[in-house]
């Protein structure tokens, strides 16, 4: 009985993580439009554009705040969200949609994160970005080609912002809502299929 009413509550509990993360993905997706209709994804214009956003816009810093929240905690929830789907045995083979999503989403949020350390063009952002990207094009086969398709295959300048703007905004962006649509409803299909099996026994 005890184990019965665990699993009730690790199913449960992963289907409410699985709409947060559908919530967060949203709000960041919501925000992410606001901010780009004032964001300049250029390398002279990207930080003076976010600094207007939070000084000139009404309530500009509020929103990119959210943002920020959104996208962080998107990345929080995502990572309690495997240990709980683990912990609920829901690596079986019956939950691989909803499992192999969970784990994409986590690193598509993670991935949104990272693209994002460039995007306000501050000193930090730059060096740290720079020093990823060496990391990057150490890897085997594929390095030159990733640091390439990241910074346009010159230096860190305005066409580095301009795609790592266009693959946070849109690639990943979309991805994540899409990944969290997919996880919850393999969530709720499955649930729906364990409700099934316990009623025939």
């Amino acid at each position: 009985m005890i184990d019965g009413y665990y699993a009730f509550v690790l199913r449960r509990l992963a289907t409410v993580l699985a709409v947060v993360m559908l919530t967060l993905s949203s709000i960041a997706a919501l925000t992410g439009i606001l901010l780009a209709f004032y964001y300049e994804p250029t390398a002279g214009g990207a930080y003076n554009s976010l600094r207007a956003i939070a000084t000139q816009i009404p309530n500009g810093w509020l929103i990119r705040r959210i943002h920020s929240l959104a996208g962080n905690g998107l990345i929080g929830v995502s990572l309690v969200e495997i240990v709980v789907m683990f912990l609920g045995e829901r690596f079986r083979p019956s939950w691989i949609t909803a499992w192999i999503s969970g784990i994409l989403l986590t690193l598509t949020a993670i991935g949104l994160s990272w693209t994002a350390i460039l995007l306000d063009w501050t000193q930090i952002g730059y060096w740290r970005f720079t020093i990823e990207l060496g990391t990057i094009e150490a890897l085997p086969a594929i390095g030159s080609q990733l640091r390439n398709i990241l910074t346009g295959g010159g230096a860190v300048n305005t066409v580095t912002v301009q795609h790592l703007f266009t693959i946070h905004s849109y690639l990943l962006s979309g991805g994540a809502i899409v990944l969290s649509i997919i996880h919850l409803t393999g969530l709720l299909l499955q649930e729906k299929e364990v409700k099934q099996i316990e009623s025939a026994n």
